[in-house]
């Protein structure tokens, strides 16, 4: 299947957090979208891998996701090397997407800006023909997306661009809630995280909001690229 944009992010949620809003929007259009997380937060402080990967099932589904692929990376301790570029390649060769979105480039959690820089590296090595990956049993085709676009998590960064997303903030927030080990609930019985306080949720749309107040608009998410962005007109960036 192929996609016209893929998404990855080191842990179940990353992408809902950082552009759900944005997933939502482009699925409304007619685009195919998918996402792939590299683990299954197994080291987090709440929740369980099959928890977080029920609940990333639901969310695939609230948000309209044409597919969803979990790769099992170690939690807090995969690497940026060529075992797991390789298997990031492999991902955008089988989905073959124009757009990549990727985790922030740099983040409180120190897997985000890891996770940005073997996006990074295998958005190269996808493209070499010499460079050669299996998978099933079928050698794959290179294949380099377009551009790498990063969202951004719980640190702020001045974005290079954002996205309006006003009318897809409630999907996003559906999205987000599908992970109901992780954010707050006032029966859960588990320890209170950096995430699980309603503090962390005022932040995300407050975020949003202040994105979406910079171009007149309700909400907003925003990116940074990592060269420049070229239109053939003025227009074009209205």
């Amino acid at each position: 299947m192929e996609l016209d944009i893929l998404v990855f992010g080191a842990h179940p949620d990353d992408a809902e957090l950082g552009c759900g809003g944005t997933i939502a929007s482009h699925v409304a259009q007619g685009l195919k979208v998918g996402v792939v997380d590299f683990t299954k937060g197994e080291m987090g402080t709440r929740g369980t891998p099959e928890t977080r990967l029920k609940e990333s099932s639901n969310s695939a589904k609230i948000l309209g996701l044409k597919a969803r692929e979990n790769l099992g990376f170690e939690d807090v301790f995969f690497k940026n090397d060529k075992e797991h570029q390789t298997e990031v390649a492999k991902m955008i060769r089988k989905y073959r997407p124009s757009i990549v979105l990727a985790n922030a480039v740099t983040d409180r959690h120190p897997d985000h800006g890891k996770a940005a820089q073997v996006v990074q590296g295998a958005w190269f090595l996808a493209g070499l023909s010499k460079f050669e990956t299996m998978l099933n049993g079928e050698k794959q085709e290179p294949w380099r997306p377009k551009v790498i676009y990063h969202y951004i998590q719980s640190i702020y960064i001045q974005p290079d661009f954002v996205i309006d997303v006003s009318g897809h903030w409630d999907t996003k927030l559906k999205a987000i809630l599908s992970f109901q080990s992780q954010f707050f609930d006032p029966e859960s019985k588990e320890p209170e995280t950096y995430i699980s306080s309603p503090t962390f949720m005022k932040m995300i749309e407050s975020r949003s909001m202040d994105f979406g107040h910079s171009i007149g608009a309700q909400h907003a998410e925003g990116f940074t690229v990592n060269r420049n962005i070229g239109v053939k007109s003025l227009a074009d960036l209205i």
